[in-house]
């Protein structure tokens, strides 16, 4: 902090100081006295009445003068701490709008995951129906080829080759209905 800096601190605290001492209880008493002192001392005879007058009409005008400036001082400083509370009030005012928005588009966000949920929803619940369906034809041919095991060995050498693909495709159909299932217990939550 350089030397103007220090000096226009010292001022500004000392005008603030002197601002509001003069508009105290204590400063009304103090001027009072003297007030009734420089009128009692022409009585005394301790200076003329019209000396007395001068010495005052000078003391009240240099302290009414200083008083102004310091008034002005103080009103000076209020002000540019009135500028900058404004200039923090319009930032917040901005970051409240910008807050607002961000929470619309939380919002718009959030319907459209949910929206997309439902699409999810719906294609897990047709897939199960499809692999319900799927099942039962396994079903079918599972008991087709029970009934036909008592052809002739070729025709069971064939069958068994298809039975095994088609254990193999049940299998297949088994682990994907598990995982839809899976799919299912996790939109639930």
């Amino acid at each position: 902090m350089g030397l103007k800096e220090r000096q226009k601190l010292i001022m500004e605290k000392g005008a603030a100081n002197v601002t509001k001492w003069i508009g105290s209880t204590t400063s009304v008493v103090l001027h009072t006295i003297l007030f009734v002192i420089s009128f009692i001392l022409p009585y005394l005879g301790v200076v003329s009445f019209e000396r007395m007058l001068l010495f005052l009409t000078t003391i009240v005008s240099l302290e009414a003068i200083y008083l102004s400036i310091f008034i002005q001082m103080s009103i000076n400083m209020n002000n540019q701490n009135i500028e900058i509370i404004q200039e923090d009030i319009e930032e917040l005012g901005e970051n409240i709008e910008e807050l607002g928005d961000d929470i619309e588009e939380l919002g718009e966000d959030i319907d459209e995951l949910g929206e997309d949920i439902e699409v999810i929803q719906k294609d897990v619940d047709e897939i199960g129906e499809d692999l319900e369906v799927i099942q039962k034809d396994v079903d079918e041919i599972q008991e087709d080829i029970s009934d036909d095991e008592e052809e002739t060995n070729e025709e069971l050498n064939l069958d068994r080759n298809g039975a095994e693909i088609l254990l193999s495709i049940q299998a297949t159909l088994l682990h994907l209905q598990k995982e839809i299932e899976q799919l299912k217990m996790a939109n639930k939550q």
